[in-house]
């Protein structure tokens, strides 16, 4: 009996690695009729590759101030202008990017982790700690984000950590909940039921079973909360109890140049269209993801 099982089990893993070029190739095809979402993720990668090797290219050190050059105009010398100090803005947007990655993209890998372990447990397990733990997060969903982030900071003081912190604990119930609904729902299908019949561990029915039928939906899900983190972080540093200066965060940058604004809009300007186009561009890629994965009509 164990024989057949093992024999059984193996036959599923070499299918599972057959199907795999054939998945890829119609995501691919799919990927390929959604051009907006192509072009959403060539920005959102534009980004990235900035917020990893940027400060190693920018024109001017960030910090750097030149007093004798404060508030000039965009130009060839000063792509984005310069600020009240004599800082190069362009340098210091894309710097900045780095810690919008850093933050946002940490938070939001946090709480997909986190909550998709918790919201498997649940799932699977169902019972009374399912029903303590979904009205904890249904607690924590009632509270306008904002707020909350703006408490949980106040009372652990805004540093980097902490916005990681807020970020995860913010998006955490969302994941979870997500999760939960379809492990409920995978947890009652053939393929599993025939998993527990022929004695697999629980450990295996997870990894092997549920696990890989979620990561659409959960890859989906984290991209679009990822665009989310990006505005509440860049709020946050507007509001003051995000990262403080001299830090090049966008929203602090935006925050420093309101008092500018009637004489040099471009401090404005070039952060908050910055924040915006990244926003856009996360969108577009999460749009373009659901389509792949989950087709409208089933086309293929």
């Amino acid at each position: 009996m164990n024989g057949s099982s093992d024999e059984k089990s193996a036959n599923e893993d070499i299918q599972v690695l057959q199907d795999q070029p054939k998945k890829l190739t119609i995501y691919w095809k799919r990927l390929k009729r959604q051009p907006f979402a192509v072009g959403g993720g060539i920005i959102f990668l534009f980004f990235l590759l900035m917020a990893i090797i940027g400060p190693l290219i920018v024109p001017y050190n960030y910090q750097a101030q030149d007093i004798a050059n404060r508030l000039k105009p965009p130009s060839l010398a000063h792509f984005y202008g310069t600020d009240q100090y004599g800082r190069d803005v362009f340098s210091r947007i894309i710097v900045g990017s780095r810690g919008i990655f850093l933050l946002g993209g940490s938070g939001t890998l946090l709480a997909v982790i986190i909550g998709a372990t918790l919201g498997l447990l649940s799932g699977y397990y169902g019972g009374l700690s399912d029903e303590v733990l979904m009205r904890l997060f249904d607690v924590l969903l009632s509270i306008p984000p904002i707020l909350l982030a703006l408490v949980l900071l106040v009372t652990i003081g805004p540093s980097k950590p902490g916005l990681i912190l807020v970020v995860a604990l913010l998006y955490l119930p969302i994941e979870a909940r997500v999760m939960r609904s379809m492990v409920l729902s995978l947890k009652m299908k053939e393929f599993v039921e025939a998993a527990k019949i022929r004695g697999e561990k629980k450990l295996y029915i997870w990894f092997r079973e549920i696990l890989p039928n979620t990561l659409g939906s959960m890859l989906v899900e984290g991209s679009m909360r990822f665009s989310y983190a990006i505005f509440l972080v860049a709020s946050l540093g507007f509001l003051g109890l995000g990262v403080q200066p001299p830090s090049p965060d966008w929203g602090l940058q935006i925050n420093e140049a309101r008092g500018w604004f009637s004489i040099a809009p471009w401090l404005l300007i070039f952060p908050a269209g910055t924040i915006s186009l990244l926003i856009i561009a996360a969108n577009l890629m999460t749009d373009g993801l659901r389509h792949v994965f989950y087709p409208i009509g089933g086309e293929i």
